[in-house]
């Protein structure tokens, strides 16, 4: 299983030096990848609950970067780690304009990247950038289908339901082909059915093996019914700790648990056949310094099992 490590985008270690000392510590502890989130408003009281934790939104978030432009500063500053968007809400650009932006930071990267697709959890966002909050799911497939022509053909044009671009010569290809994996973070029934269906891969968020399995199970069979592969998917599972001094209880895993626990969850989840494992030691109130030293002391405890 490959692992990986969240940049500090959010919070007061969002600056250079804090992706400067990330990058290059993560690379030389030996980690697979680097991954970014996604936020344009942080208000005090959102117009729907965090759907992690408490409901309330995380305060660090009230300072955040730009996912695509900190990934291109990670880039330039690594060789080997795959570079990821956990999650990127690509709803939020036109899709000709997110086609150009992943196009570039996929060769600017030299083929390292991993495109992870969220569609929010906060209606106030969407009012922030004009687009509607309702019909996310068209909106989505439509995006995958204008990403798919740009990536595809030198000649492109798209003519759908929500979205019309006229007819251009597209001679900028990204590194990857057909194009960098699309992965999806999504949790209904309908979600797991188009990971199936259409996209590369599941971007999920930690929650108890059997049941994260399950799901799994679920958009193998989609993919099984759509005549695809289900062996070319891939899950890159997130893991957002909160460390506790003391052991919790099973129950409690992986919500809340010492860091141990969290070693023994990423074990378990290696052996249940997950693909990539990536954690956010950002939402601990820890110091870089500390969280620099959690993730040393993580990663050399799920390689010795």
């Amino acid at each position: 299983m490959k692992l990986g490590l969240a940049l500090p985008t959010f919070g007061p270690d969002a600056c250079p030096e804090g992706i400067l000392r990330v990058c290059r510590t993560a690379e030389d502890m030996g980690y697979d990848s680097l991954w970014t989130g996604d936020r344009v408003l942080a208000p005090y009281v959102p117009g729907a609950p965090c759907p992690s934790g408490d409901g309330e939104m995380p305060r660090a978030h009230e300072n955040h970067m730009d996912p695509l432009v900190a990934l291109t500063f990670a880039a330039s500053h690594t060789t080997r780690v795959h570079l990821g968007t956990s999650t990127l809400n690509g709803l939020w650009l036109p899709p000709i304009m997110l086609a150009r932006a992943l196009t570039t930071l996929d060769l600017l990267s030299r083929g390292r990247l991993i495109v992870g697709f969220g569609l929010g959890w906060m209606p106030d966002e969407y009012t922030a950038v004009s687009m509607p909050w309702k019909g996310r799911g068209a909106r989505l497939d439509e995006t995958l289908d204008v990403l798919e022509e740009y990536w595809a053909g030198d000649v492109f044009s798209h003519r759908g339901p929500l979205f019309t671009i006229p007819e251009t010569v597209v001679g900028l290809k990204p590194r990857q082909r057909p194009g960098p994996p699309v992965l999806l973070a999504a949790f209904t029934p309908g979600g797991l059915r188009r990971i199936g269906r259409r996209l590369d891969g599941w971007l999920p968020v930690a929650i108890p093996i059997a049941h994260l399995m399950d799901m799994w199970d679920v958009i193998q069979k989609e993919a099984v019914q759509a005549d695809r592969d289900p062996s070319a998917l891939r899950m890159a599972l997130r893991v957002n700790p909160r460390l506790t001094d003391t052991r919790t209880a099973p129950d409690q895993m992986p919500r809340a648990g010492t860091l141990a626990q969290y070693v023994d969850y990423a074990r378990a989840a290696a052996e249940a056949g997950v693909h990539e494992l990536f954690v956010d030691f950002g939402q601990t109130p820890a110091s870089l310094t500390e969280r620099v030293d959690l993730a040393d002391r993580f990663i050399e405890g799920v390689r010795r099992g």
